[in-house]
């Protein structure tokens, strides 16, 4: 049966406000997160749920736990494969000390693009298989969601136009003989608001991100 997935990214964090790339890092959420994982949780009321699903990073597992309380649902799991994507010698950073260091882009410890999705598209396609049928929420992270809607839906997120904002709203439908995501709907309108909890545009919070390459 057909299971779908709603990606939601997590809320706000200090680094994010700074203009450091997280990655691998545990950055816990701050108080524009939390509030921004209420307003996915508020949206995300509209519709009946079965389970959250969230990465073991503490700022996507406050975020999912924070909208598992408010729709009366278990506190999520964890899964590993739905962390954010490592950016090695890069974390820490922000896009100008980025630039000094790595002026060719070359980073040393940064995970492919590739090797990302890869481990995403496991995770979803074992989560969608364990709830066959239901709808489940994911609180993962803006490279994760980006690289699932790149593979889905190639040029619907140019990652230097288009923004994957905190607390945005991202949904999916797995088909169980295909074992891969196809986009439903990007920003999702539970619908219209699902951009309104993010401050800031994914090119200004992950400038990494945004060049080609690997």
């Amino acid at each position: 049966m057909t299971t779908l997935l709603y990606l939601v990214r997590h809320g706000e964090t200090d680094w994010n406000k700074q203009r450091r790339i997280q990655g691998s890092t545990d950055i816990p959420l701050n108080d524009v997160g939390r509030d921004q994982a209420r307003a996915a949780g508020s949206l995300l009321r509209r519709r009946q749920f079965d389970a959250v699903i969230a990465s073991p990073l503490v700022r996507a597992l406050e975020t999912g736990s924070i909208i598992a309380g408010m729709l009366g649902l278990d506190a999520p799991g964890t899964e590993a494969g739905l962390a954010e994507r490592s950016y090695g010698a890069a974390e820490g950073l922000t896009g100008e000390e980025i630039e000094a260091q790595f002026p060719d882009g070359d980073v040393p410890g940064r995970e492919s693009r590739r090797a990302l999705l890869d481990r995403v598209t496991e995770t979803l396609g074992e989560i969608a298989i364990r709830y066959d049928g239901g709808r489940i929420i994911v609180a993962t992270h803006g490279a994760v969601i980006r690289s699932v809607v790149n593979a889905a839906a190639p040029g619907v997120a140019d990652s230097l136009t288009t923004p994957i904002r905190n607390g945005s709203i991202h949904s999916f439908r797995w088909e169980p003989d295909s074992f891969r995501a196809e986009l439903v709907r990007f920003d999702d309108p539970i619908d219209v608001e699902s951009e309104a909890p993010g401050r800031y545009e994914f090119a200004y919070q992950n400038p990494l991100e945004c060049r080609a390459g690997d």
